[in-house]
């Protein structure tokens, strides 16, 4: 079963629109398997091969993923830089006003 020229076209023109970047560290040297994915709608946050954090453009509304978030400390030290956030106490009371939602952002 292959795609059809049409949904060849659509496929492409999304992924025009989609442009990943490596995160930089302060020196400006790209950080390997840390990535900041821009679409239309928002801008994700990947570490290694999971979503992480999500910032729709919409409202500003901000999305952790509810298992991986705080997955390591490698992963919270890029999420902070991402989100702006100074550490993961900052993170975790976002979560408890609901600032941050929990949501599953690797289905």
């Amino acid at each position: 079963m292959g795609v059809s020229v049409r949904g060849t076209i659509k496929i492409y023109k999304i992924m025009k629109r989609i442009r990943v970047y490596n995160m930089t560290s302060p020196r400006g040297n790209k950080i390997a398997n840390q990535f900041e994915i821009h679409t239309k709608d928002g801008v994700y946050f990947q570490s290694y091969s999971s979503i992480i954090a999500y910032k729709r453009y919409r409202d500003g509304q901000i999305f952790l993923d509810e298992y991986y978030w705080d997955y390591s400390a490698t992963t919270g030290k890029y999420r902070n830089i991402f989100l702006g956030d100074y550490g993961i106490e900052e993170t975790r009371e976002k979560i408890a006003s609901k600032e941050y939602k929990l949501k599953n952002l690797n289905k």
